[in-house]
């Protein structure tokens, strides 16, 4: 899917969300990256195959 030079990461792949953002709508919370992921703005991801991930925020640490 990914036409850029270097290649993005695949949606398999570990590091998947470097790749570019080729469709972005913050104001519904999602963007579409040109490895097919649908990143959303709570960090979950819905992958080209269907497989859903959860959001993966960093907990928050107060002092």
């Amino acid at each position: 899917m990914c036409m850029h030079r270097p290649t993005c990461p695949a949606a398999d792949s570990p590091d998947r969300e470097a790749a570019l953002s080729i469709a972005s709508h913050p104001e519904q919370g999602w963007s579409l990256l040109c490895n097919g992921v649908l990143l959303f703005e709570d960090t979950g991801e819905l992958l080209p195959d269907g497989q859903v991930v959860a959001p993966h925020r960093p907990l928050t640490v107060t002092a």
